[in-house]
């Protein structure tokens, strides 16, 4: 097949689709952040609360939060694969993301893990948070880095301090460390995640 000429405005018009993809590239409505975080927060919240007041098992907010994470991620899943299809751009930093969530979910797992399997041997729940904690960091870091959003970045920080903070905390202090979860999740996803929605929403109007 012969190679064709384009003209001077079809040219133009690709260069502007290329520069809209990249913008959307390093836009984020940060909804992910936002439910995860808050899911987290409450979890962590309610489990400090209950080691004061022992009103249930002391995992038994964590439990409810793996079921609601188990749903959210089958609905997602579900959404991906049956939803409405529409044509996307495949793109570098989109790749990465997905190559990301997929290492991130197996180091999650493998951490998860070894603070039930053995427990309390092993991974003791304490040194076990703050695990998730530089994980939390870890990925919180490299997503602020390619979208350039400081915020996250700032937030990754603060988190692996918190995270360090937990390697203090005694071993019995379980509600210190969700206090310390909290705190971290706050920072880290929560506080991130407001800021890119409503930079999203301003950008989202400016375009109508």
């Amino acid at each position: 097949m012969e190679d064709k000429i384009i003209s001077e405005k079809e040219s133009m018009l690709l260069i502007q689709q290329m520069i809209s993809t990249a913008k959307k590239e390093q836009t984020d409505s940060g909804i992910g952040w936002i439910v995860w975080g808050w899911l987290l927060f409450l979890a962590s919240v309610f489990t400090y609360l209950n080691e004061k007041n022992e009103w249930v098992s002391s995992f038994f907010f964590w439990n409810l939060f793996g079921i609601a994470a188990i749903l959210l991620v089958v609905y997602e899943t579900a959404k991906y694969f049956f939803g409405a299809k529409k044509e996307k751009v495949k793109t570098y930093t989109g790749d990465l993301f997905d190559r990301l969530n997929i290492g991130f979910g197996i180091s999650l797992i493998l951490i998860i893990m070894s603070m039930n399997i053995g427990y309390p041997s092993i991974v003791p729940p304490v040194k076990g948070f703050t695990l998730l904690l530089g994980l939390y960091g870890f990925w919180i870091l490299i997503y602020g880095t390619v979208l350039n959003f400081k915020p996250s970045i700032i937030g990754a920080f603060i988190t692996w301090g918190f995270a360090f903070a937990g390697l203090f905390v005694q071993q019995g202090r379980f509600d210190i460390t969700m206090l310390i979860h909290a705190a971290a999740v706050l920072c880290g996803y929560i506080i991130p995640g407001h800021i890119a929605n409503v930079q999203f929403r301003k950008l989202k109007n400016k375009k109508f």
